[in-house]
Parts: C-alpha cells; sequence; structure tokens
C-alpha cells in the first residue's frame, strides 16, 4: 500500500472544509492534520475539534491568534492608514498571512508535504494562501481543491457528504444567503443578492453594526491615546491590541460607524461586489490620521500618502511577505516614532468626527507662528514675497514665451 501523504487543511468545520478534508483522505491517500485559527470571528471554534475528530483526524490545531493577528498585521497595517481602491480596509486580505504562516509552521512540525485550503478558484484568496506559503517554504505543495475536483455546486457538496457519511450539519433553516468572512477586523458578505451591484443590500444583512438611522440620538465621545502610531489605550484604559479592537467594534456598531458597499477589482481580473462593517477599523482610521496631523512631518506624511495605494495593492494581492511590503514597512514603522498623544472622536449616526488631538511631546503643530493675531515676531509675512516670487519663476519664464496655461 503506498504511503500515506501527510497534508496541513485549514479547516473551519463548516461545509465546504469538512468536503475537503475527506476529499483529500480519498483522492490522496492523505493523512490529514487540521488548523483551526480563532482571529475573532466571533463563533465557537472548539466544535472543529470533534468534526475532525469524527472524520479520523488524529492532529487537530485550534489556535486562539486574536493577539498575534491585531499586533502584528491589523496595526502595522493601519500605520499606513492602508485603503485599498479607496474604500476597503482589507479585513479579509490581512487575516490570510497569518493563518498562511502558521499553515507552514505546523507542515513543518508535522512533517507534512503539503498544505491545502478552501478558497475557490475565482477569488483572490487562493492567491494569497498561496503567495505567502512558497515565499515561507519553497518547497511545500499545495492543494487547492476547488481547482481539481468536479464539486461546483451547494448541491454536489451535499451529496458528497451524504455519500460519504460527512457529519456536518447544513441543513439549518434560516441560512443567510450571503457567503461571510469574519475576523476581529471585519466581516464581509458577497453573493446572493449582492451580485446585482444596482440592488440595496437588505438591511437585514448587517450583523455588528445598526442602522445610522436606528442609532443613538445623541453623540458619544471617545479619547485614543496613541505610542508610537499604535493606540494603547481607551478613555485613559490600557488595553492589549485586541481588547482594543473589540471595545471599538462595540462602540462603533452601536453608533452606526463602519459600514461599506464596494464594488473591487479582484487580483483575479473580475469586478466583485462586497459589503463590510468595520467599526473598530473605521475608527482606527480616523484618529490616527488626526495624530499624524499634529505629530508628522509635511514631507514624511505626504510620502506615506503617495506609498499607501501599493502598500495597500500588496496586501490585498497576497504580497505580505514579499521583500517590497516588508522594505515598505520599514520606513512606515520608523515614520511612526513621533506618532504619539491622544486623539478625542465623535462617534455619531454612521460618522467619526474628530474633536481634538494633542502631543505634549511631539507636536509641530506652533500656535505662536500660526495664529491671526500679533505673532510677536514668530513668522515674518514679509518672507512669503520671495518665496512665492521663486515658485512663480518657472511659470512667469513660460508665459514669456507664450506657453498657454489657460
Amino acid at each position: 500500500m503506498a504511503e500515506k501523504t501527510k497534508i496541513v487543511l485549514a479547516y473551519s468545520g463548516g461545509l465546504d472544509t469538512s468536503v475537503i478534508c475527506r476529499w483529500l483522505q480519498e483522492t490522496y491517500n492523505a493523512e490529514v492534520v487540521t488548523f483551526t485559527a480563532d482571529i475573532g470571528q466571533g463563533e465557537e471554534v472548539e466544535p472543529a475539534r470533534d468534526k475532525a475528530k469524527a472524520m479520523g483526524v488524529k492532529e487537530i490545531f485550534i489556535e486562539d491568534l486574536t493577539e498575534d493577528f491585531v499586533a502584528n498585521y491589523v496595526y502595522p497595517m493601519f500605520r499606513a492608514n492602508t485603503l485599498y481602491e479607496g474604500e476597503y480596509l482589507l479585513g479579509t486580505s490581512i487575516a490570510r498571512p497569518l493563518i498562511t504562516k502558521r499553515l507552514v509552521e505546523i507542515a513543518q512540525e508535522t512533517g507534512a508535504q503539503a498544505m491545502s485550503h478552501g478558497a475557490t478558484g475565482k477569488g483572490n484568496d487562493q492567491v494569497r494562501f498561496e503567495l505567502g506559503a512558497y515565499a515561507l517554504d519553497p518547497d511545500i505543495r499545495v492543494i487547492a481543491p476547488w481547482r481539481e475536483w468536479d464539486l461546483n455546486s451547494r448541491e454536489a457538496l451535499m451529496d458528497f457528504c451524504e455519500k460519504h457519511q460527512i457529519p456536518v450539519d447544513f441543513r439549518r433553516k434560516n441560512k443567510s444567503p450571503y457567503s461571510m468572512d469574519a475576523n476581529l477586523l471585519h466581516i464581509s458578505y458577497e453573493g446572493g443578492g449582492l451580485e446585482d451591484p444596482a440592488a440595496p443590500a437588505d438591511e437585514s444583512m448587517w450583523r455588528w453594526t445598526v442602522s445610522p438611522e436606528e442609532a443613538p440620538d445623541e453623540a458619544e465621545l471617545i479619547e485614543l491615546e496613541y505610542v508610537q502610531g499604535d493606540p494603547v489605550s481607551l478613555n485613559g484604559q490600557s488595553l492589549s491590541p485586541a481588547a482594543m479592537l473589540r471595545a471599538l467594534n462595540v462602540l462603533g456598531g452601536k453608533h452606526g460607524v463602519g459600514r461599506s458597499d464596494i464594488v473591487e477589482n479582484r487580483f483575479v481580473g473580475m469586478k466583485s461586489r462586497g459589503c463590510y462593517e468595520t467599526p473598530g477599523g473605521t475608527i482606527l482610521l480616523k484618529g490616527h490620521r488626526a495624530m499624524e496631523s499634529i505629530t508628522l512631518d509635511r514631507e514624511v506624511g505626504h510620502l506615506k500618502d503617495e506609498m499607501m495605494p501599493r502598500y495597500a495593492k500588496l496586501i490585498y494581492n497576497g504580497y505580505w511577505w514579499a521583500p517590497e511590503r516588508k522594505v515598505l514597512q520599514a520606513l512606515i514603522d520608523e515614520s511612526q516614532k513621533p506618532v504619539n498623544g491622544t486623539v478625542t472622536l465623535k462617534l455619531y449616526k454612521g460618522s467619526v468626527a474628530v474633536v481634538g488631538r494633542s502631543s505634549p511631546s511631539d507636536s509641530l503643530y506652533d500656535a505662536d507662528v500660526v495664529t491671526f493675531e500679533d505673532d510677536q515676531g514668530a513668522y515674518d509675512q514679509r518672507d512669503a514675497g520671495g518665496f512665492i516670487k521663486l515658485n512663480a519663476l518657472r511659470l512667469r519664464l513660460g508665459a514669456k514665451i507664450g506657453r498657454d496655461y489657460s
């Protein structure tokens, strides 16, 4: 009998990955090792253990990675004020490098020759998982069942379950019509009625946030303290990264903050409509930009803004472990050393507004220079004349020879 192949599977315990587990066992004569990551998806992950055991899996890894996720992936991304295509806070994208890293590590720890995932052949996640895996272990084999098998519908998956006696319970009533992905940063919705980009999303779809119309009529003020670009306390209470994001998710959700409805460009070439709830992340982005506004040098801030779209695209396309992302991260992290102080924000009916910001040790804002009142000689307004003439020189020379700037 052929020697068994050992494969580490990213396993949720849901329908798709349960079918994949059995399919790998049979198709590859494989011993499957399952890995289930708790990254704050809001659902109990322990049931995956019993499901894996029922399928004959002997090595089962279930790990709480929430602190690692926020501290080493979400926070570094937010130091760059990252938005993909100006709107998407990359909640799904930023989780994939962490999951991939642990899959590769577990493969090495258990002597597995391959890893497998449940991403489809149409989406971005297959690219993110596999680019990351090859960057971390160039010799690892990646098996993507959705690109190999002929189980191309939910009915086919259910038939496979019945034929192979897979212990899954997916004939539940009131199941969401959407494909959803959740972690501590966001929850996403795709498919169903959302495939028509002209159709509004149903209000009943949203799970983390109240509608802005139903949010409290009274605004709520919160204060965030930042140290080197990362939030460390909320309203004077020190919080770990995961606890901070959980608390901000609750606050943002209460006030209807963080909903977005986007048509984005997938790396594989198609456009896709998705809806996202990112309440805590929306608050963090606003607070961080406010903190930088008084602590960052002008040209450093502008340089970061110029690099951000490239950085966002690297994360979205699956290049977190690529050398160019690491180089950009080093520059971003260096820029954050003076980003220290507090920001006061107002949450009200779907909006986040900056109310105040201060940095006793690192603020570049000088009231004596900027004042409209007597600045006591701090700024000589006559200097502006020479500054303007020097910057206008090339325009004047062009105009003299007839260049038309109108």
